[in-house]
Order: structure tokens, then C-alpha cells, then sequence
């Protein structure tokens, strides 16, 4: 999965579309990840013993298809790829934003 914690992306479907947050979790085997405060979900608990019910909001996961990544320096929202960079005699792999014919490196 190109997705990875702690990037921020821009949901692309559902009802938070044009919405944007941090990615909190990833689950790459259902592909899957959890954006924080993008997709709430309220779950009800019951009274047990000395505490009160209440409703709980937290954020559930959503498909990876659903978002795009944005870039932090020009804001700009576009799909993940992978550059070879010539390093010091040598290459390195590095991820890039690609959009619109233009590609931006993350660090």
C-alpha cells in the first residue's frame, strides 16, 4: 500500500467528500485506512454498574480508492508514486506526488 500513516490526504467519495485529515491507521490487507475525524461513526453504551451510558463518535476505516494524497507544499492533491533519485554514487527509491503530468517528492 502506497498510503502511510501520518500523510495527509483529501476523500474523493462519500459523504466527507472534499474533506481533509491526518491518516491515523492503516490496514493494508483489507486495504483500508482511518483519517482522523473523517467517516464518525456513534456507538451506544450501556450503563454498567456505577457509570452512565453514553455515545461514543470515532473514526472508521474507509477504502484506500476514496482518497488522494495532498501535498503539504502546494496543496495540491494527486495520485502516489515511485522516482529513482542518483544519491551520493548511488540510487534511491523515493515517493512522489504525481498530478496532472507534474511529479512533487515527499519526504
Amino acid at each position: 500500500m502506497k498510503i502511510k500513516t501520518g500523510d495527509n490526504v483529501r476523500i474523493t467519495a462519500g459523504k466527507d467528500k472534499g474533506k481533509e485529515g491526518k491518516v491515523l491507521q492503516v490496514f493494508p490487507k483489507l486495504e483500508r485506512i482511518v483519517v482522523e475525524n473523517i467517516n464518525l461513526m456513534t456507538k451506544h453504551l450501556k450503563r454498567r454498574g456505577t457509570t452512565q451510558g453514553q455515545t461514543i463518535k470515532f473514526p472508521s476505516p474507509l477504502h484506500v480508492s476514496n482518497v488522494r494524497i495532498v501535498s503539504e507544499k502546494s496543496g495540491k492533491s494527486g495520485r502516489i508514486g515511485f522516482d529513482i533519485v542518483a544519491k551520493d554514487g548511488g540510487k534511491d527509491k523515493v515517493r512522489v506526488i504525481r498530478s496532472k503530468g507534474a511529479s512533487e517528492q515527499i519526504e
